[in-house]
């Protein structure tokens, strides 16, 4: 399926940018549950409870999913998110499952598969499927799907690398 139609797009009325009525789009008080969970999940170094608190926001975590340090999912949809098993998320990665432009917001789910490894200071950005097995380089920019066992590097990321290691299920 292509990526841009697994994006809803909600059109912004005339004269506003939609980011100022991110609040029709969410409850705020979600929000500020999502944030207060999220913030916390920074900057705690136990892996269980980090992923015990994310599934509390609705977002849908594997066995063994070890998010980095500063690592942030997206606060506003973190529901939209879908980590299979023995995944790594890298030290200040981004998540997320919206974007906010100036004549409308984008949402989209991000669908990552199994024994993922996605490098420091990447963005993944909404509607993208990151195939099982797949590595995401450092410094990344993700913003199309990723093929299962290859590795991505790159602002675009682009292919580098393909892999025959089969992930065992």
């Amino acid at each position: 399926m292509d990526m841009k139609r697994r994006l809803k797009i909600f059109p912004a009325p005339p004269g506003k940018n939609s980011l100022h009525l991110w609040h029709r789009a969410v409850s705020p008080a979600r929000v500020v549950f999502n944030f207060i969970i999220i913030t916390l999940c920074k900057y705690i170094p136990f892996l269980g409870m980090k992923r015990w608190l994310y599934k509390m926001t609705g977002m849908r975590v594997g066995r063994d999913v070890s998010f980095g340090l500063a690592s942030m999912v997206d606060i506003f949809f973190p529901h939209l998110i879908t980590i299979g098993e023995n995944c790594v998320i890298g030290y200040n990665s981004t998540i997320l499952c919206h974007e906010f432009l100036i004549h409308e917001y984008r949402t989209g789910e991000v669908v990552i598969g199994r024994e993922v490894m996605i490098g420091a200071n990447s963005t993944i950005l909404p509607g993208v499927v990151i195939g099982d097995g797949a590595v995401v380089g450092a410094g990344a920019l993700v913003n199309r799907d990723v093929p299962p066992g290859v590795t991505v590097a790159g602002v675009p990321a682009q292919v580098i690398k393909k892999s025959k290691r089969v992930v065992s299920g």
